[in-house]
């Protein structure tokens, strides 16, 4: 019962925070895979932190307030690092809501843990002990999701910033693990700061998400449209990959066209996607799309690196940008 009361909270704020994402895009099996790893992670950091002080001088007080919040942000860091080399991840709300189901997972075996080590049958007890370390535990994974996926967007995920991210995290942390005081007032701080500050990353990331949706679906759009009526070259686009004929071979200049055409409307159709979820409405499933799919990754490979940066005047294939193809797999 102690265990149910304790970790309510933080699974009802993961909900809460799932419900907050109207663009739907978080993936139901990634965030299964998030709570799995979150446990994952507590069981490594428990066996380690426990060699560590039958083995060493190290003290539990100064485990708790520096080592553990270093091992502990690392390991739960690492899932979200696994999303983001997978481009599975988009925008800092899908990030922030793996990030907290990370947290989520961990903290369930902490408060596992935690039986053992307090005989308190005091309800209001376990709620008060639960709520704070379960909020900690997720709200800490989601902001520095959040901060990497912000890194990301603004182009700029450099060693420093993920420095930054993770020493974030690990402020947060330790800071909890430093005070002793009346855990009803570390309980309501934590309560306080972390969910406004979550809530105010989700509404900058939907002001963002929907200005990036009407801005690059309408070019796109009409891009792929002087593609289909063959008046391509009468645009400043057509000018610039006439240009090119002098560089690359013909077959080379064919496949950058396939290329642009195929990404085209595979942008156009994951965009779409993204649209209709916000609106409630059920995903169209479009016949072949995974063909399309491989035969877009066969003709990157075609054009090679040189060509990618040859065409990204015309169409970017930043992070993002391969993270919304993927979502056509899901």
């Amino acid at each position: 019962m102690e265990i149910i009361v304790s970790l309510f909270p933080v699974f009802f704020f993961l909900v809460f925070l799932f419900l907050l994402d109207s663009f739907k895009l978080v993936v139901k099996k990634y965030l299964f895979l998030a709570v799995l790893w979150g446990t994952i992670s507590a069981i490594a950091a428990y066996f380690l932190h426990t060699f560590l002080v039958e083995n060493t001088s190290i003290s539990f007080e100064f485990l708790s307030r520096y080592i553990a919040p270093a091992t502990e942000e690392t390991l739960k860091a690492l899932f979200i690092f696994f999303l983001i080399y997978k481009k599975r991840v988009g925008f800092m709300i899908d990030a922030a809501i793996y990030g907290f189901a990370v947290g989520a997972g961990f903290a369930l075996i902490e408060g596992l843990l935690l039986l053992n080590t307090y005989e308190s049958t005091d309800i209001l007890f376990w709620l008060i002990r639960g709520l704070g370390t379960s909020i900690m535990h997720g709200g800490c994974t989601a902001i520095l999701s959040a901060l990497l996926l912000g890194s990301i967007s603004r182009k700029r995920l450099t060693p420093g910033n993920i420095a930054i991210a993770v020493l974030t995290a690990y402020a947060i942390h330790s800071l909890f693990n430093h005070f002793s005081i009346d855990p009803l007032i570390q309980t309501a701080s934590i309560i306080i700061v972390l969910p406004v500050l979550l809530v105010s990353i989700f509404k900058y990331n939907e002001n963002q998400l929907q200005h990036w949706l009407e801005i690059e679906f309408n070019s796109e759009v009409e891009l792929l449209a002087m593609i289909n009526k063959g008046k391509i070259l009468s645009t400043r686009s057509g000018e610039y990959l006439a240009s090119l004929k002098s560089r690359f071979s013909g077959e080379t200049i064919l496949d950058m066209y396939c290329f642009i055409s195929l990404y085209l409307e595979l942008s156009i159709i994951a965009k779409r996607n993204v649209m209709l979820k916000e609106c409630g409405f059920p995903v169209i499933i479009e016949k072949g799309t995974e063909a399309k799919l491989r035969e877009l990754h066969l003709l990157r490979k075609s054009i090679g690196k040189v060509g990618e940066l040859t065409l990204a005047p015309l169409i970017r294939l930043k992070y993002r940008d391969l993270w919304k193809l993927n979502t056509l797999n899901n």
